[in-house]
């Protein structure tokens, strides 16, 4: 099989089968044939582990994968992409497709079903409009995976390893780092892809924790208190958890005082356990 990073490659496969690229489903494939490596590195992956993919397009870093883990299950959306990955992917025997839409899939049973006794990382190229609500249904269905390797877009990727209680974090932020570890692992230039993206792109690596960062009773209504708290960026901490949970501001504010923070506190100065003990205080 020719080089699928090959931009001429690329060319010929989509028009031999009638396929243009989507917007619509986020698609840029990778055209550099350094990338493919270096993510599976990153995704500390060999071949006693199952890899699930998410988003194989014509399968560059499928192949890579296959080449180094026992088994690859590629779930994809788009349903003109089959035929031209029975072509890429021929004789690639520990390969296997999935046509569905990850968010809606069952991928606790998939997983169960596809990789038994083996441990099984999530590896990505992940289409840029979709990045969080795909990361939060991984981490937050609490699926037997050890880690995550997605290839995003750089502001997403800061957002994904920031550590709550900096400057650069967020109500994703503090998801992630409840469920995983993270860490940004590489960049990779607009040049890299096809089309070329107007933005550069990284790499994070998010491995799971064997217990969350934090202990709370109520997890809906913690989370719910991190997403309010954020938000309103431009507000206190008190303003935009009073707005987004339609709380009494006094009542908030006495809970971030009583928690022993000053009450005029931004989102982002909160750690895990900061939001913990605020969410505490308003019980």
């Amino acid at each position: 099989m020719p080089e699928l990073t090959d931009l001429s490659v690329i060319r010929t496969l989509c028009e031999k089968y009638d396929f243009a690229l989507s917007k619509g489903f986020g698609q840029n494939f990778i055209i550099n044939s350094g990338l493919p490596p270096k993510i599976v590195d990153a995704s500390g992956v060999d071949k006693s582990w199952g890899v699930l993919e998410i988003g194989p397009g014509i399968g560059v870093l499928t192949k890579e994968l296959a080449r180094r883990a026992a088994k690859v299950v590629s779930i994809e959306v788009d349903g003109r992409l089959p035929p031209l990955l029975a072509e890429t992917m021929a004789g690639v025997e520990n390969f296997k497709l999935v046509l569905q839409d990850v968010l809606k899939a069952d991928l606790r049973a998939l997983i169960e079903e596809e990789f038994p006794g083996m441990p099984v990382a999530v590896c990505a190229n992940l289409p840029y409009y979709i990045t969080s609500p795909i990361v939060m249904k991984l981490l937050g269905d609490r699926l037997p995976i050890q880690n995550l390797t997605v290839m995003v877009q750089k502001e997403a990727a800061d957002r994904l390893a920031a550590a709550p209680g900096t400057r650069a974090s967020s109500a994703i932020s503090c998801a992630v780092s409840y469920y995983a570890t993270s860490k940004l692992m590489f960049t990779a230039a607009p040049g890299s892809f096809y089309p070329a993206p107007k933005v550069t792109s990284a790499v994070v690596r998010m491995d799971i924790r064997p217990t969350p960062a934090v202990q709370v009773e109520d997890e809906d209504g913690y989370f719910a208190l991190i997403r309010a708290a954020f938000g309103q960026r431009r507000k206190t901490a008190a303003n935009a958890i009073a707005s987004g949970l339609g709380l009494p501001k006094d009542k908030v504010i006495a809970a971030i005082e009583a928690a022993g923070f000053d009450a005029r506190i931004r989102p982002e100065a909160l750690t895990l356990e900061d939001f913990a003990a605020v969410q505490r205080e308003l019980k």
